[in-house]
C-alpha cells in the first residue's frame, strides 16, 4: 500500500513541474500544489491576489502565474510557519511577491525536463 503524503510533507521544491499551458483546472492545480480543491477555494477568499479566470457555471480556471502564487502561499504556510494573515500580510509587502530567485528550481527542473524530451 503506498502512503500518499499530505501538504505538509511534501515541500514546494518536490512538486512537479508546471506544464507549459495557459489554463489549468482547479483540479490540475491541486496535484501540481499538493493542495486539496477546497483548500484553493479557501485561498482565493483570504488572498486577494489569488483571482483566478472564472467562466460559465463559475468554473475556475488558473494560469501560470497563479500556480506560482499558489506555491508561494503554501510554502509560506506549510514550509515556513505563517499564519493565514501572516503570509497575507508578507504577500502585501511591496517587492515580498513572488521572487524570481524562489522560481530557480522550478525553472532548473523544467529545463532538465526539455533536454531529456529533446534528447531522448
Amino acid at each position: 500500500m503506498s502512503h500518499d503524503p499530505t501538504a505538509s510533507e511534501v515541500t514546494v521544491s518536490e512538486l512537479p513541474p508546471i506544464p507549459s499551458k495557459r489554463y489549468f483546472t482547479i483540479g490540475e492545480v491541486s496535484k501540481l500544489c499538493a493542495v486539496k480543491p477546497h483548500v484553493l477555494r479557501y485561498w482565493e477568499q483570504e488572498f486577494a491576489q489569488l483571482k483566478p479566470v472564472t467562466r460559465r457555471g463559475n468554473r475556475r480556471y488558473y494560469q501560470q502565474h497563479d500556480i506560482k502564487l499558489i506555491r508561494k502561499i503554501r510554502s509560506l504556510l506549510y514550509e515556513e510557519g505563517f499564519t493565514i494573515s501572516g503570509a497575507r500580510h508578507k504577500l502585501g509587502r511591496k517587492g515580498e511577491g513572488i521572487s524570481v530567485k524562489a522560481d530557480i528550481p522550478e525553472v532548473r527542473r523544467e529545463l532538465e525536463t526539455l533536454l531529456q524530451a529533446l534528447t531522448g
